[in-house]
């Protein structure tokens, strides 16, 4: 399963538990932490992704910001978390005051279901007011997901971010505007527009006047534009039907469905491997006899195998000569304590 498809398994998630979560603690838990691990963060190495790390703030000593990412023991991305039930527009004067106490270039503030992203655009070691980056797990954009990549560790470079992060902001706060305008036209942009279309004087009056011509002009514009999009859309697909006529039998309805527990598992084990192995060729393969975890897609290179629909968790960890040993769990969390052999599984098959 690729980034995009795990990612959208993860909103699910999170936009599923939201309503249950009351604590920034629960929320760290259960919806910041896994996000970071899908983009291949070995949470549980305090020198990668430390907790509660120090950031003091003029006279004020000992003052921590929730998590920061570290590479060459130096922080890169500082993390601010708040409760998933809390709005982030009142809190990012906190982490305001933290990024430019240390050497980090990007710090995001989050409450498990948005994400902002920031750095120091406008004036250097000052956090920019304004992030360049927003995603919305419960809203989620593809276009700013390719975006989102380039935070995953085994693509994180920072100079390659900086050089994109101003257009990412600036075309944000257009898209803003260009909205706002949508909904509301401005006094200067129905001025703008009649410079162009009017020759009489633009009073105040004729502005009143053309505002709603020129919202209903600036809505059916953008649906003839989506009509012309979905058309062409739609033709392609049926001259795709037409080229294709020779119909193959139709394939047999799969039994197989991949649960929400399972998917938790496989995260964690993805969590686990970072950093031993290419997190993004650790993959899973459901059958309707177990789910199994494969090293590049590849049958005959398994990490392990799950069977977590019956009365008792079992996971299955295979030897050198590909037999596997049943182990049987009371919960998700026991997976943890086979993190050494799930490695030496896994690193068997880079050579």
């Amino acid at each position: 399963m690729g980034f995009n498809e795990e990612l959208l398994s993860l909103a699910k998630r999170v936009s599923s538990i939201r309503s249950d979560i009351m604590t920034e603690e629960a929320t760290k838990m259960s919806m910041v932490v896994p996000f970071f691990q899908l983009l291949g963060y070995d949470v549980f190495n305090p020198l990668e992704f430390c907790p509660e790390y120090t950031a003091d703030v003029g006279i004020k000593k000992g003052e921590k910001v929730d998590y920061a990412i570290m590479i060459n023991n130096e922080p890169v991305i500082l993390i601010e978390c708040k409760a998933c039930s809390d709005s982030l527009g009142k809190h990012s004067s906190q982490l305001f005051r933290y990024f430019g106490t240390t050497t980090a270039k990007f710090g995001i503030l989050t409450n498990g279901i948005v994400y902002k992203f920031y750095t120091d655009l406008d004036e250097s070691n000052k956090m920019d007011l304004t992030p360049f980056l927003e995603i919305d797990m419960e809203n989620l954009k593809e276009s700013l997901i390719p975006s989102l990549k380039k935070f995953c560790k085994t693509e994180f470079d920072k100079d390659n971010i900086l050089s994109v992060a101003s257009e990412l902001k600036y075309t944000s706060l257009i898209k803003d505007v260009l909205k706002s305008e949508l909904d509301t036209p401005s006094d200067d942009f129905v001025r703008f527009l009649l410079g162009t279309t009017y020759e009489g004087l633009k009073t105040q009056k004729v502005i009143d006047n053309f505002k709603p011509i020129v919202k209903k002009s600036f809505s059916s514009f953008i649906n003839e534009l989506l009509n012309q999009r979905i058309s062409s859309a739609l033709n392609n697909e049926n001259e795709k039907e037409e080229e294709s006529s020779d119909e193959q039998p139709a394939e047999p309805v799969s039994k197989i469905v991949t649960t929400e527990t399972e998917l938790q598992a496989f995260f964690i084990i993805k969590g686990l491997l970072a950093g031993s192995v290419d997190i993004d060729d650790v993959v899973y393969r459901d059958t309707e006899s177990y789910f199994g975890i494969l090293y590049k897609d590849n049958n005959r290179k398994p990490i392990c195998r799950l069977n977590l629909d019956g009365k008792k968790m079992q996971l299955l960890i295979p030897d050198e000569n590909k037999n596997f040993e049943r182990i049987y769990l009371e919960s998700l969390n026991d997976i943890y304590q086979y993190k050494e052999r799930l490695i030496q599984v896994a690193s068997r098959y880079l050579s």
